[in-house]
């Protein structure tokens, strides 16, 4: 068995899900902003539909992309033998930031989730539009950058 093809097609998997539900969530903020006030049924069925789809599909895909993601940066060092220098090549280096940057992304719409279910409209719907496809172009970047190995030694 080729158990890096193997970790690698796990965290690929558990990364699809991790994005497809990080672009949905703004989406649906989006339309929770736009068409259900505070109290209402409708309210009540978004702040179970955004509750679900992060408790459900996006932070367990996200421990699951990590933890893949950390077995394959151990996979190159010790069975590889590259050694920890093979996190100073760039394309690595740039993709754990933007690795780093989707976690907070994450956060910061988690957080949004709790300010929406407490009646609070954090953002309006124009904001949460603009930036649903903020991890879609990012995840182009990091796939790139692990594709083409850009700057490896």
């Amino acid at each position: 068995m080729n158990w890096y093809d193997l970790l690698r097609g796990l965290h690929i998997i558990a990364v699809i899900a991790w994005m497809a539900g990080m672009m949905y969530l703004p989406r649906l903020y989006a339309y929770h902003t736009e068409t259900a006030p505070p109290g209402s049924e409708f309210d009540a069925h978004f702040k179970v539909w955004e509750a679900k789809l992060l408790r459900i599909i996006i932070n367990p895909s996200m421990v699951i992309t990590w933890i893949f993601g950390i077995s394959l940066i151990l996979y190159h060092v010790y069975a590889m033998g590259q050694g920890w220098a093979f996190l100073l090549q760039p394309w690595i280096v740039l993709k754990l930031a933007l690795v780093t940057f989707l976690s907070g992304w994450h956060g910061m719409l988690a957080g949004a989730r709790k300010k929406i279910a407490a009646g609070e409209r954090p953002r309006s719907a124009k904001f949460w539009r603009a930036t649903n496809e903020i991890p879609f172009l990012i995840a182009i970047v990091a796939v790139l950058a692990v594709t083409l190995e850009f700057g490896a030694r």
